[in-house]
């Protein structure tokens, strides 16, 4: 309501918030209680009571005989007309199918004589028969509501493809995105208004709530039509659907320059993707902060950097768990760490608890060699000793494991797979390797101590261990990874790319065993287009090969 109020106090004609705003999106099986439904609706009532100026358009679910993921039409207080989204997407995270019957009919409104067409997400992304229906339909601008997911580089393809739709269509176009986290989706927002040749015109920030105000032209719409008539050459939408809307026109203030915020790529924008969705979860789920066991390692040191950017140090408690194995350089990784980042730092020896569980086993292991066993018990000695801090105070737990450490297994269950939330689950070592300097750079000072940038990896859970023991070197192990794993390819694909077959089959291996442990891990945030969880879903039991 806040938001919509500060736009009528802006002087906005037509208003959008996003897609499904009323209950946050994804709602999943909530869409199937009854409850829910009346209460988004009676949600919906209550916010369009307050928009007394200019049109709103606002997403929420409608039950009418079937389930809708629908846009209402809001104007004079009260809810005018209800468009219902056409493409249902089925794929990826999306279950929208499971939920929502399909709308079958464009809307298109006449506002103050302006015409206008609706567009929820999906529809947007496919030249017909949305766009199309709204081309033929001759509308001066397009207004797309949208919960569109962030993974790495995603927001310049959706850009270009609006772009797009707008030179298509003729019409300026009006793209409204969420913003924020919910569970392991971040939504990065970027919503943007384009001319009708698609031309950028104004352009949100990202992973921020913002108030993007533009003005348009619906004559460069009707020019362009008169030059490039494809309308005329288009079945499409017949007067008598157009529905004609008035609307109390808002105070008008001073025509305000439209603001193009710079997007954000590469490191900068994985990096605000990470913070916000810790923000979000932790804030969302009402954790008053987080504990991270410090191990001295890179990848505990830049979830500790994250979740200091994300909630401040001051609700960032980090723990440092030695054990026999642990060198002192560990130690004192996570001691320069926490002093770099503010955070505090609690010291729990895990000697004393190791060694009970040896002695509770003695009689049942008895007469086996020591072996991967006793190596697994220190880490979960380690996951024991969090989660109990953890019921005492409070704080949520983040697992540290990366996305390259989840594909092929390389951790323990109950051990360093603890914990409510793993921020680093869809991202790589190499990735982990490249925020870790960058965020240095960006600060001009080692945030991250740069001895544990540069250290080998090791779990320490036996004499000189290294992660190589076990695994190829990080950057091949990532490159057959993103083969198999986010771009689906075959064995003999990822070969034929200059990888060595054997190592190939061992990493495939590994990847396709690990299924039954990535299952029982924690949500975490999705970075790649191809996620563990959502996107990615294969089963435990299976022979293929």
């Amino acid at each position: 309501m806040a938001a919509l109020a500060d736009a009528a106090r802006a002087g906005a004609d037509v208003t959008l918030v996003p897609e499904l705003a009323i209950t946050g999106y994804p709602p999943e099986d909530l869409l199937l209680r009854p409850a829910f439904a009346a209460s988004a609706r009676a949600a919906l009532d209550r916010v369009a009571a307050t928009v007394r100026t200019g049109v709103a358009v606002i997403g929420f679910p409608e039950w009418n005989g079937d389930c809708h993921n629908a846009a209402a039409v809001v104007a004079d207080g009260r809810v005018q007309a209800v468009y219902h989204k056409r493409f249902l997407p089925n794929y990826g995270v999306f279950d929208e199918a499971r939920y929502f019957r399909a709308g079958d009919e464009p809307m298109v409104l006449e506002v103050n004589g302006t015409r206008i067409g609706l567009a929820v997400c999906e529809d947007i992304w496919y030249p017909s028969p949305v766009a199309a229906d709204l081309a033929a339909a001759r509308v001066d601008l397009v207004c797309c509501i949208s919960a569109s997911p962030y993974h790495r580089g995603k927001g310049d393809r959706r850009e270009a493809m609006l772009a797009t739709r707008a030179d298509d269509c003729a019409a300026a176009l009006a793209f409204c995105n969420q913003v924020g986290g919910q569970d392991e989706l971040v939504f990065d927002g970027r919503s943007a208004v384009f001319d009708a040749s698609g031309e950028v015109v104004a352009r949100a920030p990202q992973f921020s709530p913002h108030l993007l105000i533009a003005d348009i032209d619906p004559g460069m719409s009707a020019r362009r039509r008169l030059r490039e008539p494809l309308s005329r050459r288009l079945p499409g939408a017949h007067p008598e659907r157009i529905l004609r809307i008035v609307a109390r026109a808002p105070d008008r203030g001073a025509t305000a320059t439209p603001e193009r915020a710079e997007p954000l790529r590469d490191e900068p924008e994985v990096w605000a993707a990470l913070v916000v969705g810790i923000r979000d979860y932790v804030g969302k789920n009402g954790f008053p902060g987080v504990l991270i066991g410090l191990s001295g390692g890179i990848d505990s040191a830049l979830t500790a950097a994250l979740a200091a950017d994300a909630l401040g140090p001051d609700r960032v408690t980090g723990v440092a768990l030695p054990s026999a194995h642990s060198s002192p350089v560990s130690l004192a990784g996570a001691e320069a760490l926490a002093a770099s980042l503010g955070i505090g730092l609690i010291t729990v020896p895990i000697g004393a608890v190791v060694d009970a569980f040896e002695a509770a086993l003695a009689g049942p292991l008895a007469g086996r060699p020591p072996d991967i066993t006793e190596e697994n018990l220190q880490a979960r000695a380690r996951g024991t000793l969090l989660m109990a801090i953890s019921n005492k105070l409070g704080p949520l737990v983040l697992a540290t494991g990366n996305k390259s450490e989840m594909s092929v297994g390389y951790s323990t269950l109950y051990g360093d797979m603890v914990g409510g939330f793993a921020p680093l689950r869809d991202l790589s070592k190499t990735w982990v390797y490249r925020l870790s300097r960058w965020r240095n750079a960006s600060e001009g000072r080692e945030v991250i101590p740069e001895e544990t940038i540069q250290r080998p990896p090791t779990a320490e859970l036996r004499p000189g261990q290294l992660d190589t023991d076990s695994l190829p070197p990080y950057d091949v192990l990532d490159a057959i990874l993103e083969g198999y794993v986010e771009r689906g390819l075959e064995p003999g694909q990822i070969v034929d790319q200059g990888h060595p077959e054997r190592v190939v089959s061992d990493v495939i291996r590994m990847v396709d065993r690990a299924e039954y442990k990535r299952r029982q891990g924690p949500v975490g945030i999705k970075i790649t287009p191809r996620a563990f969880g959502r996107d990615r879903r294969m089963p435990i039991t299976s022979r293929h090969v």
